[in-house]
């Protein structure tokens, strides 16, 4: 498992499509400034809003569905620990939310987009984290001079895991990489103010 930060949501100015774009947390201690992996993933216009509002500290007069369930799973007294992005297939993503109940770990299926969604609602912030699997398979590192993504038969964007992803599976993620293409990723790297 390889935590992620969120970095940004972004609209194809193509299709209107939103995505959230993990970035892969770098170790700060060690200094490690190697290539971060960003990891984009489709999501629907109500979630990436859900998840635009808390970041962005908007008041609403009215809770989101995120935030029922986050009220609901603190009545409960339960608590989240973390998520967890741990699948793609099909080009569908998958997560799961693990919960801590009574001293036991409880995993929720969910779409990675609800459970961000919730994950940001949570105070302390609970890690999100990806499997390494899902990163071999989908995620993306920037060229340093262009800030461009790097195809992953080019040097420095092959996979860091020791999965392979096979001929077939290349394939069907090319049209997500077109996808990606499409993005406006000039600011993709720098700071946020």
């Amino acid at each position: 498992m390889i935590e992620m930060n969120i970095d940004s949501i972004r609209v194809s100015l193509m299709n209107y499509q939103r995505v959230v774009i993990l970035k892969e947390k770098i170790d700060e201690i060690s200094g490690d400034k190697g290539d971060a992996r960003y990891l984009p993933i489709w999501i629907g216009p109500a979630e990436a809003d859900a998840i635009a509002v808390k970041l962005q500290d908007v008041p609403l007069a009215r809770p989101l569905t995120h935030d029922l369930l986050h009220s609901v799973i603190m009545a409960l007294g339960a608590s989240v620990n973390y998520i967890l992005v741990n699948e793609l297939r099909n080009d569908t993503f998958y997560a799961k939310i693990i919960l801590n109940v009574d001293g036991e770990q409880l995993e929720i299926d969910s779409r990675p987009s609800d459970a961000i969604a919730l994950a940001v609602r949570v105070k302390p912030s609970v890690p999100i984290y990806v499997e390494e699997s899902v990163l071999d398979k989908a995620s993306i590192v920037l060229d340093q001079e262009t800030g461009k993504p790097v195809p992953p038969s080019k040097p420095g964007g092959k996979p860091k895991g020791k999965s392979k992803v096979d001929e077939q599976e290349l394939k069907k993620l090319s049209a997500f990489y077109d996808f990606i293409n499409t993005l406006d990723l000039e600011d993709f790297d720098k700071r946020k103010s």
